[in-house]
């Protein structure tokens, strides 16, 4: 039986294209063209005619915007930090540093990072991921030590947000577009 609709659909499969190409053979001289029509799926059009959707990426787009300078500002002061430390000729030389770094940076962005909302802190997190290549968490690991890292995850997880979360282009694709169109790429 299945040989039997094997074969069949095989001989459907070469007598239909033979019977069309006759056809266009003997209508025109032109040879035989095929016109493949293709259509969107339907839920990319519904996607972007759903009014939460528009909200909540006009919403994204907000926080991505309020929230990127912070994290670029954080790139650059890690990337002068690494370049200073490896200057410094002794252990309590670095420490100090590192103690005034925390104290200058604390009086410069903590009243603004204080206002910032949930969805803006896991948003700052991922971006500073992105800009460092090392996780919040890490981060704090190195140079504030496990214990403070460790608590300020715990701290972190009570408000439903993760230092260990690492950025990723694939499934964080809108906040890349947002980038890009801001144009920090």
């Amino acid at each position: 039986m299945k040989k039997n609709i094997c074969f069949l659909l095989v001989m459907l499969a070469v007598w239909v294209p033979a019977t069309l190409w006759a056809q266009t053979e003997l209508e025109s001289d032109t040879p035989f063209v095929v016109d493949y029509n293709y259509t969107l799926p339907d839920f990319i059009v519904e996607a972007q005619q759903d009014s939460n959707y528009e909200k909540n990426l006009r919403r994204l787009v907000y926080n991505v915007k309020k929230v990127l300078p912070y994290a670029k500002m954080a790139s650059f002061r890690f990337q002068m930090m690494e370049q200073n430390l490896q200057v410094l000729p002794s252990e309590k030389a670095r420490k100090e540093y590192l103690k005034r770094t925390e104290k200058a940076i604390k009086e410069q962005f903590m009243d603004d990072l204080r206002n910032l909302t949930r969805s803006q802190g896991k948003i700052l997190i991922k971006l500073i991921y992105r800009e460092t290549g090392k996780s919040t968490y890490d981060l704090l690991q190195t140079y504030r030590g496990d214990l403070t890292a460790f608590y300020w995850q715990g701290l972190a997880k009570v408000f439903d947000a993760n230092l260990k979360e690492e950025y990723n282009p694939v499934e964080d694709w809108q906040i890349e577009q947002i980038i890009k169109q801001l144009g920090f790429e």
